[in-house]
């Protein structure tokens, strides 16, 4: 028979249908493309063995004056800023109450209901409690005195916690245990936290569980909406927000072990916005700017306390703690007028480009007396969430409603021969979780979305924007932060309230174990003339580079056949290939052949584990077998 070369085309189509794709790849899992050969991505490990408490959907890395690294983590729970192996909790607190805390315990129930006075707190909250005495059994001071994260609120005054003892293990109360505590008791009060799904800005549902009551309308605020932190070092320090909420300071002089402070609370801060949905640091003349913050009132005397979402503010050049506009600095605001919200803001090269739900704008520093020059730039294009864009070096990307689009001075929509699969699949109520990610080393863009089955992200999609093609994937990284500080991407991931940091592209694995269920697919071809006569398989000569560190590594191909583009595939062999495979005997006939290259899941150990694969070009051993 004589040989046929299969050469397909960089990049994953599925635009159309699976024949339309000829001559390209149709389907594809943990496999990217480089100079038009697909390969298998990189594997990942856990950077520490330290973990964070719930979902991490921000990270920020900066390096102080003596060259520490540091990494800021935003969490639904908490805030955390990793030195070292370990993440200290700098979690700001909300409130501090002073010898008016009680215990109250039951007899064989490790439940304690504790008694403050407008508490303010919610389900999952933390308090750290000291001062308490035994209650005169089991309970012990020790139990009692750490941090506890709140279990009930069954009223405005009271709240249940779980007793444990330094270890973590639960503590039951004895018949002794009917003490209260003592007159000294004082908590503090984490800031409340938020949700690890989106709700709608108001309406029955859009608080934390157990806030509110039944038909209730609440407003946007941080405890109603999904916990979204952003981020940015001023210098040394760092600045974060809360979405919808509270605006923050950490001093890095002050070290990790102290927490972080509200930005208006700061030694001489003047009219510091209170709220806002994200802060940003402009790149050489150094403003923090707070999109969507609380606005000056009408006197100029005071922040107003409510939010407006198209509000920008900014403080005085070098100064975080100045805020209120004057002739002698460059403190300032603005309102932009082209939609119903801010998004997003990402800076970009001398510039600050923010994304509202309908348009995009640009901000520029020109100075005095205008300070930042507001330019529309699209309208139209909005940001389908918070963390949807990417600087890459050929500009910025961004993922809306309807499409992906690049920055570049202007804005241009990508062609995306995955567009329909994508945007067909996305869970639209949760589309605020979706991130983008930048891989300079392989030239990527991309995002992580959930997809319409799952409430959380387990789809990727991603554009190599040197060849222009595209590949997707599943994949759970709700945080992602491309190499810079560290010589390789870091990512978050979370399972059953336990974070961990992943280094990405390390390796062939997944965190020691083989990668499995990795895949690419081709297209339909037809291996006669426009598909005429049906064709005779006999051979397939593979062309596949092994690069990992398994000798014994094996992929698998498969032979998939259909006379007619309305057929269901089928099957005809599934083959071993390893580094010495010279070629694989097959039988099929048909009008059209589907390739397909897969991990051996069925022997992980052995020849998954450590695997590596580059592809080229495929060679098919067929002749002619008749027209029926």
């Amino acid at each position: 028979m004589p040989l046929a070369k299969v050469q397909f085309k960089g990049g994953v189509v599925k635009e159309g249908t699976a024949l339309t794709a000829k001559g390209g790849w149709f389907d594809a899992n943990l496999v990217r493309f480089r100079k038009g050969l697909p390969e298998k991505i990189g594997g990942w490990a856990k950077e520490t063995t330290e973990t964070f408490k719930s979902t991490c959907r921000a990270l920020h890395a900066w390096v102080d004056l003596d060259a520490t690294k540091y990494l800021g983590l935003g969490t639904t729970w908490k805030y955390y800023i990793q030195e070292g192996s370990g993440f200290n909790d700098v979690t700001p607190i909300r409130k501090t109450s002073t010898n008016s805390i009680t215990f109250a315990a039951t007899n064989g129930s490790s439940t304690l209901t504790v008694t403050d006075s407008s508490h303010g707190a919610v389900i999952n909250d933390f308090v750290t409690i000291s001062g308490a005495v035994s209650l005169g059994g089991l309970v012990t001071a020790n139990v009692l005195n750490q941090e506890y994260q709140i279990v009930t609120t069954p009223t405005a005054n009271t709240y249940t916690i779980t007793a444990k003892d330094t270890d973590g293990d639960t503590v039951t109360a004895n018949a002794s245990d009917s003490g209260n505590g003592g007159s000294g008791v004082d908590g503090s009060y984490q800031i409340n936290v938020g949700l690890d799904d989106y709700v709608a800005g108001s309406g029955w549902g859009a608080n934390a569980w157990g806030e509110g009551t039944f038909g209730s309308v609440s407003a946007l605020s941080a405890s109603n909406q999904l916990r979204i932190w952003t981020h940015d070092n001023f210098g040394e320090d760092l600045v974060m927000n809360v979405r919808a909420g509270g605006i923050y300071y950490w001093d890095q002089s002050e070290g990790t072990d102290d927490r972080a402070v509200a930005l208006s609370a700061l030694s001489g801060a003047n009219l510091a916005p209170t709220l806002g949905l994200q802060v940003i640091v402009s790149d050489i003349d150094r403003h923090v700017l707070v999109l969507g913050a609380d606005p000056l009132n009408g006197g100029g005397t005071a922040r107003t306390g409510s939010l407006d979402p198209m509000f920008i503010a900014w403080c005085d050049q070098e100064n975080v703690t100045e805020w209120e506009p004057k002739s002698i600095n460059t403190a300032g605001s603005a309102r932009l007028s082209a939609g119903s919200s801010i998004i997003g803001g990402i800076r970009a090269r001398q510039e600050i480009l923010v994304w509202t739900d309908t348009s995009l704008y640009s901000m520029k520093f020109i100075g005095q007396p205008f300070i930042f020059s507001t330019n529309l730039v699209n309208e139209g294009v909005g940001l389908i969430g918070p963390k949807a864009m990417v600087n890459s070096p050929v500009g910025v990307f961004w993922m809306d409603k309807k499409g992906m689009y690049l920055y570049g001075g202007s804005v241009k929509p990508i062609p995306c021969d995955v567009h329909d699969y994508v945007f067909g699949d996305i869970n639209e109520g949760q589309a605020y979780k979706i991130h983008g990610f930048l891989n300079k080393r392989f030239n990527e863009v991309g995002w992580y979305y959930p997809s319409g089955s799952s409430d959380e992200i387990d789809r990727y999609v991603s554009y190599n924007y040197g060849e222009g093609v595209w590949s997707i994937g599943q994949m759970n990284r709700t945080a992602w932060l491309d190499e810079g500080l560290e010589s390789y991407p870091r990512a978050a991931y979370t399972t059953s309230d336990v974070g961990y940091l992943y280094q990405q592209e390390t390796g062939n694995d997944a965190d020691g174990s083989a990668m499995t269920n990795v895949y690419i697919e081709s297209g339909d071809f037809d291996i006669g003339e426009a598909g005429e006569d049906i064709q005779s398989v006999s051979r397939i000569i593979p062309d596949i580079k092994f690069t990992g560190s398994n000798s014994s590594s094996l992929l698998n191909c498969v032979l998939k056949t259909r006379n007619y583009p309305g057929d269901s595939l089928t099957t005809k062999s599934t083959s071993n290939i390893s580094s010495t495979t010279q070629k694989l005997n097959v039988r099929g006939r048909a009008r059209q052949v589907v390739l397909r290259f897969e991990s051996d899941d069925d022997n992980i150990d052995t020849y998954t584990l450590g695997l590596g694969f580059r592809i080229g070009a495929t060679r098919l051993g067929t002749k002619p077998d008749g027209k029926r």
